[in-house]
């Protein structure tokens, strides 16, 4: 269903606003509320932040999450999707989270991604995610969000071990065995 003219002119002007104005965790998170995006309490929405612009109905945003400068939130592709970013979550500088027509994405509880990830699946809760592709390196036992100083997010850091595989059945040396 199309939305009205008037919807769809007033959500690009809150949206420009929310992207160039102050007000990290106070006017930004307003003017997407006022969009149609759920926001919760103490959200930090950083400079340059693009919070889906067609369907902003489609993002939760819970308490606490930290969305750093010029993330990219898209909800959409060949369709409206949805993405819930649960409490406490850190979203670093330059990263792209982007679901797919008819899917949810979920970034979960206190999960960490660093700057530059492309986010395209769900992030389990307390993961800290690093690389292009967004792999799970280390269990945040801190969250980002709530730590006090860096020093302690970094301590509680925690990796993750990729699975060991099985060993390689040994071949012969010697040509004519």
């Amino acid at each position: 269903m199309a939305k009205p003219i008037w919807r769809s002119a007033s959500n690009r002007i809150f949206h420009l606003l929310a992207r160039i104005g102050p007000g990290a965790i106070s006017l930004r998170p307003f003017l997407h509320r006022l969009r149609g995006a759920q926001i919760g309490k103490n959200v930090f929405i950083g400079d340059d932040v693009y919070l889906e612009n067609e369907y902003p109905e489609c993002v939760e945003i819970q308490d606490g999450v930290q969305i750093s400068i010029r993330a990219t939130i898209l909800a959409h592709t060949r369709g409206p999707g949805k993405i819930i970013v649960e409490r406490d979550a850190y979203i670093g500088p330059h990263v792209l989270v982007i679901a797919a027509g008819g899917k949810v994405l979920r970034i979960g509880e206190g999960a960490v991604i660093s700057a530059g990830c492309v986010i395209a699946k769900d992030v389990p809760p307390r993961a800290f995610v690093s690389g292009e592709f967004g792999r799970p390196v280390a269990e945040a036992r801190v969250p980002l969000a709530k730590a006090e100083k860096m020093e302690d997010f970094i301590r509680g850091l925690r990796p993750i071990r990729p699975a060991k595989s099985a060993p390689k059945p040994q071949t012969s040396a010697d040509p004519s065995t």
